[in-house]
């Protein structure tokens, strides 16, 4: 008797629901998970609105990464809305097969309106919460916050604080906390992380927007050189930068050990540089020279106020409040975690130049904004 040919694609034996999909980072993090963990199947969440867009991209996927094929499914929902608007009997489906969640879909925006904010950061996270309270078989919970719910918190913020009595400089600050705080009062099984301020790939340079640090990019492009650039308050204080490939990295890695679970990682450059060293980096970068005039925070933040300023620099107000904010992030317990895997965040000073040099070729072509 003729033995049966084995399927190329075996049943999945995980069965992911994946919010944050067809998003920069989103999109590049399911093709690492699946080949750590090929046999995985994975649910996206994705908005009416956008569902062209994550097929071309599930499409795009399968053909530059072969074993994505067959492995991503699109389902038509919207996490700020009860049950994430998913029809009934789609429900109950994924209710009894989900064996896990990875929730990344949120407004990674520091201008965000607090109305914006609180329906897709905090609602969200509450109703994909709930959701996944329905699923019997859920073996754990991968959820992206942000390092920046340390808010006005000075110091030391290690990987276990949370709430520390802070306020927040921002909307977003304040709604990733709210996010954060659903997320621990829920009894599921959760891994945590929190990148700092993500930039770039290390290697490529590639991101989706030039938004954070880029922005003193676009600062520096505009101005003549030599000329004069501002220095926000000492220049002194840290400002932490990483990668976009070694969140990922970290995020694959951590999610697909049972070790991580129960734990809140900074995903944060151990040593991270100042505000003035990062811009005489990108200085040079470019190819500029400049003197550094030293303004205080608040009267920084005062000069660029007005919305002219703001869309001639093309940098929000609320950024300078990151140039000049004495706040450093304990990453102990992820360095010692990502060890097992040889994962480390790379030095600023490696890779630069890649950012800068993609900065360059795409400044003119990058204008994407957030998917809300």
């Amino acid at each position: 008797m003729a033995r049966k040919k084995a399927s190329a694609n075996p049943a999945p034996s995980r069965v992911v629901l994946f919010t944050g999909f067809p998003g920069f980072i989103g999109a590049r993090l399911i093709p690492r998970l699946l080949e750590l963990e090929p046999d995985t199947l994975f649910h996206c969440l994705v908005q009416e609105k956008f569902l062209d867009l994550a097929r071309s991209s599930v499409a795009q996927l399968a053909e530059a990464h072969p074993g994505t094929a067959g492995r991503i499914e699109l389902v038509v929902g919207d996490i700020t809305a009860p049950g994430l608007g998913i029809g009934e009997t789609e429900a109950r489906v994924l209710h009894r097969k989900l064996t896990g969640c990875y929730h990344l879909a949120a407004v990674y925006d520091l201008a965000v309106p607090r109305e914006v904010g609180m329906r897709i950061n905090v609602e969200g996270t509450r109703n994909v919460l709930a959701f996944l309270e329905e699923c019997p078989h859920l073996h754990r919970f991968d959820y992206v916050s942000t390092a920046y719910v340390s808010g006005t918190a000075v110091g030391l913020f290690r990987e276990t604080d949370l709430d520390v009595g802070q306020s927040f400089k921002n909307y977003y600050e304040e709604t990733k906390f709210l996010a954060e705080e659903a997320v621990r009062g829920s009894a599921l099984p959760t891994a945590t992380y929190r990148p700092a301020i993500v930039v770039g790939d290390s290697r490529t340079g590639e991101t989706a927007k030039f938004d954070g640090p880029y922005f003193a990019l676009n600062a520096m492009r505009q101005l003549p050189s030599p000329g004069v650039f501002v220095k926000v308050g000492t220049g002194t204080n840290p400002v932490n930068l990483v990668p976009v490939d070694f969140v990922l990295e970290a995020i694959a890695r951590l999610s697909t050990w049972e070790g991580s679970i129960g734990k809140t990682y900074h995903l944060t450059d151990p040593r991270p540089l100042s505000a003035f060293e990062i811009e005489e980096l990108f200085a040079k970068a470019l190819g500029k020279q400049f003197v550094y005039v030293p303004v205080p925070a608040v009267v920084a933040k005062l000069l660029f106020s007005p919305k002219p300023i703001q869309d001639w620099f093309g940098m929000p107000a609320v950024t300078v409040e990151y140039f000049d904010h004495p706040a450093r992030y304990d990453s102990s317990q992820a360095a010692a975690d990502l060890a097992r895997f040889d994962v480390s965040c790379p030095p600023f000073t490696d890779y630069v130049q890649n950012l800068v040099a993609f900065y360059r070729r795409h400044v003119e072509k990058i204008t994407r904004g957030a998917m809300i």
